[in-house]
């Protein structure tokens, strides 16, 4: 289980890269527009509009990145794949789909399927599919289906299995959701307690996408709380409204990012660069934006227990915070844009307390991160175990049809020149399309012995060797014998 979690952890790195630039346009964006967030403001727009159409997507990256990542071959009809999943399950479960299914009015469903598009969905849909290629990339249909045989396959079969975890999904994700505004409406009657219960279980539920359900209670007017709205608006209890919000403050401005120092100092050698230019653009989208997820999803699933950790922590700031009666408030997220503009506000009270509770906070963060990936060898950025693929991920012993694409595939490699002569391979439905240097170096007759219905000249650099519809097998063949 470790093993799998690691491997989703890195494969979370590819989407997970792209989103501190996204976080820190959108900082700057509202930093320009405080007040009108792009409405008063053509630059701010433009900036704010750019980072959004990547943070909001968030779900449709994991979803493309995980199956490209946890499939065998890194295969790019895996990451397509991933794609469909996440579309089939996103439509079947969207609100006007749920109420025609219901038959009733859309504004009746379920609050939950409105927030369907998390990461939690998405990494499922990649999780899916990645599985549908590591089974079905390389299976042979029969002639009458040929075409629809190995990777094309992946993603009808991709279809069909997102099609049953949907019907599952209909079901459950209310339950779960409405489950948690409960658990949501309890914990608000709690005082400080209530508050660092929330904050421990908002970090823990990331991964899922449920923290909404709990951000729903607190933040907005589901159960009268609406502390975004009261803060801003000035109309809440001073120390009181915004207690929600504050002891985000020290955990996103300075225990993240002293977190990702540990993660940095503690990188092996040759990775430490690697680590360094993740764990510094992410810390700095924490700390001045408040965007935390590439942070924390870069070591969420490689090391669990430290993310459970940072969940608890969290749970302690917003405590004390709530505790002390410090408040502060965002619009956006907790970082460094949010403080300044709501440290003016009626509401705040005594706000710059806060960051005297960050520093405490980092040097936590830093010395217990650090003891605790040392002490038990986690492997956070940049101290991952090389990455082997085990025995038992392998396809297996090759069936004796698929020494047979190997052998025809390798003739007919060495046929058109090898290395030296080739210089692209790709195919269509039925034969092999090459690029060659020189046609006078390619030997047809070895490549007929082979037992192909025919060669193709095109013209002096482009020939074709019809091979029939397991053409793909033999193609997959000759790109792993390709340098």
């Amino acid at each position: 289980m470790m093993k799998y979690l690691q491997r989703l952890g890195r494969s979370l790195m590819l989407p997970v890269a792209v989103l501190p630039a996204a976080a820190i346009l959108m900082g700057i964006g509202y930093w320009i527009d405080p007040s009108g967030w792009g409405e008063d403001n053509v630059i701010a727009a433009f900036l704010i509009t750019a980072g959004s159409s990547i943070i909001d997507h968030i779900a449709i990256l994991f979803a493309v990145g995980v199956a490209l990542g946890m499939s065998k071959e890194k295969d790019g009809s895996a990451a397509l794949s991933g794609l469909v999943a996440f579309l089939v399950v996103t439509t079947i479960l969207h609100p006007d789909s749920v109420a025609m299914f219901q038959g009733i009015e859309p504004d009746n469903v379920n609050a939950a399927f409105g927030n369907i598009e998390n990461a939690f969905v998405g990494i499922l849909s990649g999780l899916v599919a990645a599985n549908m290629y590591n089974r079905f990339s390389h299976v042979q249909l029969p002639d009458a289906l040929a075409f629809f045989s190995g990777k094309r396959l992946v993603p009808i079969m991709t279809s069909v299995a997102m099609l049953v975890a949907s019907a599952i999904l209909i079901f459950v994700w209310p339950v779960v959701y409405s489950g948690l505004v409960s658990f949501a409406e309890f914990i608000s009657t709690l005082g400080a307690a209530g508050a660092g219960l929330y904050g421990f279980f908002n970090r823990l539920l990331i991964p899922t996408g449920l923290h909404h359900a709990l951000n729903s209670v607190f933040w907005f007017d589901v159960a009268g709380i609406n502390d975004i709205g009261n803060f801003w608006a000035g109309t809440g209890e001073l120390g009181i409204t915004g207690r929600y919000m504050a002891g985000f403050f020290p955990i996103m401005m300075f225990g993240l990012p002293a977190a990702a120092l540990a993660m940095y100092h503690t990188a092996k050698t040759k990775r430490k660069k690697q680590a360094a230019s993740l764990l510094l653009a992410a810390s700095f989208a924490a700390f001045f934006t408040g965007v935390t997820e590439p942070l924390e999803f870069a070591f969420m699933f490689l090391a669990p227990a430290l993310y459970v950790v940072h969940a608890a922590l969290t749970g302690l700031s917003m405590f004390i915070a709530a505790s002390f009666q410090w408040t502060a408030g965002f619009g956006f997220s907790a970082g460094l844009v949010d403080f300044v503009l709501s440290s003016r506000l009626p509401l705040a009270n005594h706000p710059y307390m806060l960051i005297v509770q960050g520093l405490g906070f980092a040097v936590v963060y830093y010395f217990l991160f650090r003891f605790l990936i040392v002490k038990f060898n986690l492997k956070t950025p940049g101290r991952e175990d090389e990455e082997v693929v085990a025995e038992d991920e392998q396809d297996g012993e090759p069936t004796d049809k698929q020494t047979a694409y190997a052998t025809a595939a390798k003739e007919i490699y060495e046929g058109l020149g090898g290395d030296d002569n080739v210089t692209s391979v790709d195919n269509c439905v039925t034969r092999l399309r090459i690029e060659v240097k020189d046609m006078d170096k390619v030997d047809q007759d070895r490549i007929k012995a082979t037992g192909v219905p025919g060669v193709n000249v095109i013209d002096k650099h482009s020939i074709q060797v019809i091979v029939g519809t397991h053409v793909q097998f033999v193609a997959d063949e000759i790109a792993k014998i390709r340098k």
